[in-house]
């Protein structure tokens, strides 16, 4: 895989949890992911009921049902009536995050994968990425011609080069589309969702899918069906090689995707060259520091102090989108004392962040030798999502949130049974773990893999470590179970055939 090569890896074949990884040059660079019982994501649409006006923030709480308040900036509602107990549709732009419940807006988007039709707006605009001014005004003719008045329109940079039928297609479908939800907003009462976006997979798709993508793997049959359907519909140029992964190691495994992960939840990171990185995000922004570490370079210290910097500021740039951390950075560079070097630096990075979806600012060394740098918020952050404050230690430090061990724990559970011929596993894990898959889990799993399964209480294991204990007849495995509750102290969550 070269430098400019991108692979789409979806790890969808779990119900509880769908995850879908980007590799740009064989590296993770983004991560995306949805768990099944998570609710309120970005572009979902509401016949929302307004609770509560504050005119000092120039705000309103509006209740989006199951005692859920999102918060709305007057200056998102305009053309709305905005009353106590009145109604408005409105679409969620932030999903809740850090104790904060979601931001919605008022001025509704549809997006698709040529345009994003905007109802109750007038604006025609192209995307700032597509650069030939000739097709730009070939794109906003089209756009002005087919779009209704009443609605606006983005023409997204995929379109570029697009055939005027195939965008005058989706425009007609997503016009549709608002009419549909124009119609169920009139017969459903508030609060009531009304339209949800496409799957996680759909949405990556549609806004990651261009060029440079070769190959996108799928580890579900059923998924990788619609992946084919949906890739011979839109992508009008060459096509990336679809592949159905069905080996037993799990999908994220086989691509190394798994220790990316990992390493991307902890504060230190190495650099290739020795130097190191520390991250350490707080609530109201991320701090990262640079160091050489190890890195002693190969001619003198300007170039050595430079070396370094650029290198972590490619990292940086690469684990920003990978955390999916937004708001306000500031970075601590080591010191330079050249201004031309600075300079160099501060360029890099622009160029850097260019490839990044989320718009992201950077605004200098600062008179303390910081750079600060803002980031569109896109979505909670991924140690937000993956972790929770720890138990043990007055929540000073934090622990991998309990379904996310489970997950885990499923998908060595999976590539343990596709490995070998068993009717059933005992599994041993942490106390607190082995509890919540047993009250929310086992018996799905049991079913999903036709297995008699045992997941036993650990008062010696750490929070996220586990291990396999048995695997083999179903006779021997409750024989080993008697065993161990004779012998002491003994609590066991089973299900399947036992």
């Amino acid at each position: 895989m070269n430098d400019d090569d991108k692979w789409i890896i979806a790890n969808v074949i779990d119900p509880e949890e769908s995850r879908v990884a980007i590799l740009e040059g064989g590296r993770l660079v983004e991560l995306f992911a949805e768990r099944m019982w998570e609710r309120q994501r970005a572009g979902e649409i509401y016949k929302a009921r307004i609770d509560n006006i504050l005119p000092g923030m120039n705000a309103a709480f509006v209740n989006l049902g199951e005692g859920r308040n999102a918060f709305l900036y007057l200056d998102d509602a305009k053309n709305a009536e905005i009353k106590p107990n009145g109604e408005i549709i409105v679409q969620v732009t932030k999903v809740a995050r850090k104790g904060k419940g979601p931001r919605v807006t008022a001025r509704i988007s549809l997006p698709g994968r040529y345009v994003v039709l905007l109802p109750g707006a007038s604006d025609i605009g192209v995307s700032r990425r597509i650069d030939e001014s000739g097709e730009k005004e070939r794109l906003k003719g089209i756009a002005r011609e087919l779009v209704p008045d009443g609605f606006g329109v983005i023409v997204r940079t995929v379109a570029s080069g697009v055939d005027e039928e195939v965008i005058k297609e989706e425009i007609g479908e997503l016009l549709e589309l608002w009419k549909d939800i124009s119609d169920l907003a009139l017969k459903m009462p508030s609060p009531s969702l009304l339209y949800r976006d496409a799957g996680l997979l759909g949405k990556v798709l549609r806004d990651e899918l261009d060029e440079r993508v070769s190959q996108v793997v799928i580890d579900d049959p059923y998924d990788h069906k619609l992946v084919l359907d949906y890739i011979s519909r839109h992508s009008h140029r060459v096509q990336p090689v679809v592949e159905l992964y069905a080996r037993n190691i799990p999908i994220f495994e086989h691509f190394d995707i798994e220790k990316d992960i990992s390493a991307a939840l902890e504060r230190k990171l190495w650099l290739s060259s020795g130097g190191f990185l520390y991250i350490d995000q707080v609530e109201a922004m991320t701090v990262i520091d640079v160091n050489t570490g190890k890195y002693v370079g190969t001619d003198n210290l300007r170039h050595t102090i430079l070396d370094t910097n650029m290198e972590a500021a490619k990292e940086i740039a690469r684990q920003l989108r990978l955390r999916s951390i937004g708001g306000i950075i500031i970075v601590d560079f080591i010191d330079m004392d050249y201004q031309e070097d600075k300079q160099k630096l501060l360029d890099y990075l622009e160029e850097l962040f260019k490839g990044d979806r989320y718009k992201s600012k950077v605004y200098g060394v600062s008179k303390l030798g910081l750079v600060e740098i803002t980031r569109k918020r896109s979505r909670p952050d991924l140690k937000t999502y993956m972790t929770r404050p720890c138990p043990f230690c007055a929540n000073m430090g934090w622990v991998l949130k309990e379904d996310a061990v489970a997950m885990d724990i499923k998908r060595f559970l999976r590539k343990v049974i596709l490995s070998s011929k068993v009717e059933a596993l005992i599994l041993e894990a942490h106390s607190a773990i082995a509890e919540y898959i047993g009250n929310h889990f086992l018996s799905q799993w049991a079913q999903e893999f036709e297995k008699a399964l045992f997941v036993l209480q650990s008062k010696e294991l750490a929070w996220d470590k586990y291990r396999l204990i048995f695997q083999g007849p179903l006779d021997q495995a409750l024989y080993k179970i008697k065993l161990l509750e004779e012998d002491g102290d003994l609590v066991v969550h089973r299900a399947g055939r036992s």
